[in-house]
């Protein structure tokens, strides 16, 4: 999708979302609606969903897609953003040290860490595409301030 395109595409995405959680008080119905809105809006999304910090490890949470792994412990994408606590952009999978593969069709992929209130990382959001490179700096300035939301 070009840059323009999936700009628009987000900022409307970005409005609609925050509209539709105003009236979920429920974190788990948020994070399942945005889960649902950008699967199905955004056509290079394979996989698109929550883990939630249990500990050490990722405990699936709503989302989009195939069967998801249910627990992620010790590597992978979604923990070194913990880690990190910051986005991450994978463009290939299969170069990324420690990569879970739940779906082997999943190529490229971006992880955004969910904060509450106080700055805490509570989850993140996994996004899968099952072409390479799909996911650049714009992905990653939107899906921040979708996922900034939650912490209301």
């Amino acid at each position: 999708m070009d840059k323009g395109k999936k700009e628009g595409r987000y900022l409307r995405l970005s409005s609609q979302i925050a509209d539709l959680l105003v009236k979920t008080p429920d974190q788990t119905a948020a994070m399942a609606t945005i889960a649902a809105i950008l699967q199905n809006k955004m056509e290079y999304f394979f996989w698109c969903g929550f883990y939630r910090v249990d500990g050490k490890r990722l405990i699936v949470g709503p989302y989009q897609g195939p069967v998801a792994c249910q627990i992620l412990e010790v590597r992978g994408v979604c923990l070194a953003s913990v880690e990190q606590q910051k986005t991450i952009i994978v463009p290939d999978v299969h170069l990324f040290p420690g990569h879970i593969a739940c779906d082997s069709r999943s190529l490229s992929e971006i992880v955004v860490p969910v904060r509450d209130k106080a700055g805490n990382i509570t989850a993140v959001l996994d996004v899968d595409s099952k072409d390479l490179n799909s996911f650049d700096e714009t992905d990653a300035r939107y899906l921040e301030k979708i996922v900034a939301l939650l912490a209301r």
